[in-house]
């Protein structure tokens, strides 16, 4: 029943910034804690940061700590993913993610909704 749109994504310059949406319908994202994932060309997809359901609680993986925040919007059906301090290394598809039951980690084995992603280059 849930559906996840991301967007936001593009080109952007080393040292830039971005901000991504994951737009939820079908279902309030009241009831899901929300991660968003990264995957590059090559590599497995990683765990980027989760927030709990109320956004009491958040996670980052070590690669992004002090450079990206993740906060949600309940009232809007929307979380976001504001990024700064972009670097090449950080160029990959971004997913987010639902995970029904809790805030349970970064894992992607714990998420059972997901949206179909969007492109984030960072590139001069």
């Amino acid at each position: 029943q849930l559906q996840l749109v991301e967007s936001g994504g593009g080109l952007v310059q080393p040292g830039g910034s971005l901000r991504l949406s994951c737009a939820a319908s079908g279902s309030t994202l009241d009831y899901y804690a929300i991660g968003w994932f990264r995957q590059a060309p090559g590599k497995e997809r990683e765990g980027v940061s989760v927030i709990s359901s109320g956004g009491g609680r958040t996670n980052y993986a070590d690669s992004v700590k002090g450079r990206f925040t993740i906060f949600r919007d309940n009232a809007k059906n929307t979380v976001y993913l504001q990024m700064n301090s972009l670097k090449p290394e950080d160029t990959a598809v971004y997913y987010c993610a639902a995970d029904p039951v809790a805030l349970r980690g970064l894992e992607s084995r714990w998420y059972d909704y997901w949206g179909r992603g969007t492109q984030v280059t960072v590139s001069s």
